[in-house]
This record gives C-alpha cells, sequence and structure tokens, in this order.
C-alpha cells in the first residue's frame, strides 16, 4: 500500500443506497468489508461522514429556519451515520472509536488529537463524528482538519463518481476525466471536489486528495494500492 494513514470521507448521501432517505444496510455492510480489508493490509484508517441522507442545516436554512440550529442537527446527523457504521465494522470484526466534536459521553468519546492518534496506532479505525462541532463549517472542511490535525498522507474522497471531470459527467456525456490535477488547476478551472474552506487547508497544509467512486466494489484497495488509475489525484 502507498499510503500508511489515510482519511475517507463519505457523503451522507452514499449510506442511502438505492433508498431515498435514511440508512442502507447492504451499503454499509459493503463499506465495512472494504475497510476491513485495508486495516488487515495495515493501513492506519479515519472515517468522516456527512449527514446529508438525515439532515442538511444549509437546506433548513433556506426554507426559514436559523442556521446554526440547522448546522447542530446536521452535526447530530452525522453522529447517527456514524454510529451506523460504527456497529457495521465492529459485525465485521473490526475495532473501531468513535469521537466527537461535540461531547456526548454516553455513546462517544470526545475529539483529542493524541488519543485519536493513539487509537490509530493500535489499529483501531476512529471514526470522527459532529463535523468540526462549529456551525458554517461543512464535513468537508472537518474531514481535511482532521486529516492534517492525525498527519495522514492523503484524503480520500468517496462519491458517486469516478473522479474529477471538467464538467459534470451525469450531465454531459462527453465530460473528460483527470488523471491528475494541481490544486491550482482546480482554482483556475472551477472544478467542484470540496467547499473552498476545505481545499485551501488541504492546499496550505500539502495534503494530498484523491476522489473516487466509493459505490464499486474493490475500488478503496485499488487506489490505495495504487495500480490502477483508479479516481483522480488532487497535487501539488
Amino acid at each position: 500500500m502507498i499510503y500508511k494513514r489515510i482519511l475517507l470521507k463519505l457523503s451522507g448521501e452514499s449510506l442511502m443506497g438505492d433508498k431515498q432517505f435514511g440508512i442502507d444496510h447492504n451499503r454499509l455492510a459493503q463499506y465495512a468489508k472494504e475497510i476491513k480489508e485495508l486495516v488487515a493490509s495495515g493501513v492506519e484508517v479515519a472515517i468522516v461522514i456527512g449527514g446529508g441522507n438525515i439532515f442538511r442545516g444549509i437546506q433548513a436554512a433556506e426554507g426559514g429556519m436559523d442556521r446554526v440550529q440547522g448546522d447542530y442537527m446536521g452535526m447530530l446527523a452525522t453522529v447517527i451515520n456514524s454510529m451506523a457504521l460504527q456497529s457495521a465494522l465492529e459485525e465485521a470484526d473490526v475495532y473501531t472509536r468513535l469521537l466527537t466534536a461535540i461531547k456526548m459521553e454516553q455513546i462517544a468519546e470526545p475529539f483529542i488529537r493524541r488519543r485519536a492518534v493513539r487509537h490509530l496506532e493500535k489499529g483501531r479505525v476512529v471514526i470522527f463524528g459532529a463535523g468540526t462541532g462549529n456551525p458554517y463549517f461543512t464535513t468537508d472542511t472537518a474531514a481535511s482538519l482532521r486529516a492534517i490535525e492525525i498527519e495522514a498522507d492523503v484524503i480520500l474522497k468517496g462519491t458517486r463518481v469516478d473522479g474529477i471531470y471538467d464538467s459534470d459527467p451525469e450531465k454531459n456525456p462527453n465530460a473528460v476525466k483527470y488523471d491528475k490535477v494541481s490544486f491550482s488547476e482546480v482554482y483556475e478551472k472551477g472544478l467542484n471536489i470540496m467547499d473552498m474552506t476545505a481545499f485551501t487547508l488541504c492546499n496550505e497544509n500539502k495534503l494530498p486528495i484523491i476522489v473516487f467512486d466509493m459505490d464499486t466494489p474493490g475500488n478503496l484497495k485499488k487506489v490505495l494500492a495504487g495500480q490502477e488509475k483508479v479516481g483522480t489525484l488532487v497535487e501539488f
């Protein structure tokens, strides 16, 4: 494996599978199986999950709800997803720890950087829940921040598409895929990878990003093996 410590960013929507809402247990089991293979090969795995399958603060704000209140509700949605993934991983016999940015001692440990790193060193999967703990920050920003804090080698952003294209491949059948792209090119071409706060954090801290299709079984291992051209690498 070309990376020793990774942070895997999953969207909340990816957990829906074929459903319109909520959590698809088959999809969870698939993710758990793939993550287990990584851990077995000696990779240290940290995970951040979004909450869009349950609640989105920004959409609630558009409907008239207070943005701060909505964002906190979104953070709690990420904790529900994190607990579901933790449960799926433990069913697959993977030791897992859930650390949240908002204290909720009955169900998770509070986020403490040294503790998180120690869990990773011991071979446990670490899931970071509740985003950054602050409103106005996305889970992409939480993923970038946590990856930098734990000194991960790369962020793997699992999506529905198999990389970064020059236009939306779901709308444009002639869209061209990039195998590699630099941070400056992403800025210049206005490519949509993650929000600007998250992206700039990665750029300033020289943290590479790989965007790939997480829904295709086996892709996660292929990305880390570096043998096939899976996804798009954003580098310096």
